[in-house]
């Protein structure tokens, strides 16, 4: 499979402090891969560069060969990646459809069609018996699926999820991992995510990159990536692989 995300040399200081370091990885297009690390290994400020929150200070991001850095946040996004935030953020007094409406008017300038597309998406996720309800009133799980759906809206060619499994009961976070991998199967969506929750990444990826204070430390099919010292180093003290 040709590479759809291409990252090289990528690097980020914060004031003096080295968050990203150097940091090359592919990911396959229509293929899922997970980005992983322990806590502060600098996984979310990877996706800020990559969805151009800030910019990079030296390497190169391409999809599907074109370079993004440079770009803002909704070039980037209308260029084909969406993603998905850690704390999630739905519009509280808007319904479930409107949320997603929102995100479908990037690629849909009629309301009603956008209202159309984000019910198809609300059906992928399984919140189509919910459209009605204020997204203020959803449980964790739903609000989690609605982000999913959101991000779905924008019509991405490359999908970053950020931890939509983390705070989910295991019977939840199978449910996300069956969707998830539908919507791969069903659509050929490529999907990149930081996850911590192993079940997950074991279950979803097919290819794996770990980073460590900045740095890549390792790589390659998830089975083969948690047996590495190195891997199993940096997570002592964190959690159980």
């Amino acid at each position: 499979m040709a590479a759809l995300l291409r990252i090289d040399g990528l690097s980020k200081s914060f004031r003096g402090l080295r968050a990203v370091a150097n940091v090359s990885f592919t990911v396959d297009e229509g293929s899922i891969a997970a980005l992983i690390g322990p806590n502060g290994a600098g996984k979310t400020t990877v996706f800020n560069l990559i969805a151009g929150v800030f910019p990079a200070d030296e390497g190169s991001i391409a999809l599907a060969g074109q370079e993004l850095l440079g770009l803002k946040p909704h070039q980037i996004c209308a260029a084909g990646i969406g993603r998905t935030f850690q704390l999630v953020r739905p519009f509280p007094e808007m319904t479930v459809l409107e949320n997603v409406t929102v995100g479908a008017l990037r690629a849909e300038k009629d309301v009603g069609a956008a209202t159309e597309r984000a019910k198809g998406f609300l059906e992928m996720l399984e919140l189509d018996g919910k459209t009605h309800q204020h997204a203020a009133n959803l449980t964790l799980p739903d609000r989690k699926r609605l982000e999913v759906a959101r991000a779905l809206a924008t019509r991405p060619k490359l999908l970053l999820l950020d931890e939509v499994m983390a705070g989910l009961r295991p019977t939840e976070t199978d449910r996300m991992v069956v969707m998830l991998r539908r919507l791969r199967d069903e659509t050929g969506l490529t999907i990149l995510l930081i996850e911590h929750v192993m079940r997950a990444v074991m279950a979803l990826s097919e290819h794996v990159t770990v980073i460590n204070h900045g740095e890549k430390i390792s790589e390659g099919p998830p089975e083969t990536v948690v047996t590495d010292p190195a891997v199993l180093e940096c997570y002592l003290g964190e959690h159980e692989l």
